[in-house]
């Protein structure tokens, strides 16, 4: 058997591979964002919120990590207009994304806040420090830096996982080359390209987050 590649006409199109690219790092980085917001607050009231605050974290976390993202995204997309909300392809691809990861990095961060020492919060409190301040000095910090592999490890497969997200026409890489294929019917060489694109992404984010580490978590353990 004999193939002859030819990337002419992938080339041809790289302005709507590069906008795809584009979409999924920005819709990457405003779920990671956001998600991480959501799972901070998720996992302080998880660990320091009253019962009936706790339950419903528990039930959204619970319900998000047992269902297919798949589904999820669909929800919104398809079920939300059934009650007069209809949200474009991208904005209920942003809103599945950081709901789905913002559940799986609670448990993650409430983790990481529940192997902080009690000695060095009730010190904090004892130092006249706000519950606030203790959360955030003593707790959030060491907290973030003991989970941080694991978060951002999170992180990148949220960024992989967001090909999904073609299957409601959002705009991003995967669907431009879904797009692609059917107009060209070059299906080897268009995969091969969009397959080098996700590995430099996922390549890229690591650095980022590498950098992240070492401008904020970077000390001695004796420190």
């Amino acid at each position: 058997m004999h193939y002859t590649f030819d990337f002419q006409s992938v080339f041809a199109a790289w302005p709507l591979l590069l906008g795809g690219t584009w979409l999924t790092v920005k819709l990457s980085l405003l779920a990671m964002v956001i998600g991480l917001c959501i799972a901070i607050v998720g996992a302080l009231c998880k660990t320091n919120g009253p019962k009936w605050l706790r339950f419903i974290v528990n039930v959204y976390i619970e319900l998000i990590r047992n269902t297919p993202f798949l589904v999820q995204l669909f929800f919104f997309f398809f079920g939300l207009p059934a009650m007069g909300v209809t949200l474009s392809p991208n904005t209920a691809a942003l809103i599945a994304m950081f709901v789905n990861v913002g559940a799986y990095a609670t448990e993650i961060i409430r983790a990481g806040i529940e192997s902080i020492n009690r000695g060095q919060i009730e010190a904090g409190l004892a130092l006249n420090l706000s519950r606030l301040q203790v959360f955030r000095f003593i707790i959030l910090k060491p907290a973030l830096r003991a989970i941080y592999p694991a978060l951002t490890s999170q992180f990148i497969l949220l960024m992989l996982t967001s090909a999904v997200v073609s299957a409601i026409s959002a705009n991003d890489l995967t669907s431009v080359a879904a797009k692609l294929q059917s107009d060209t019917f070059k299906s080897f060489e268009i995969y091969i390209v969009v397959t080098a694109i996700y590995l430099v992404l996922s390549q890229l984010f690591s650095l980022l987050f590498r950098v992240i580490y070492r401008a904020n978590f970077n000390y001695p353990e004796g420190r």
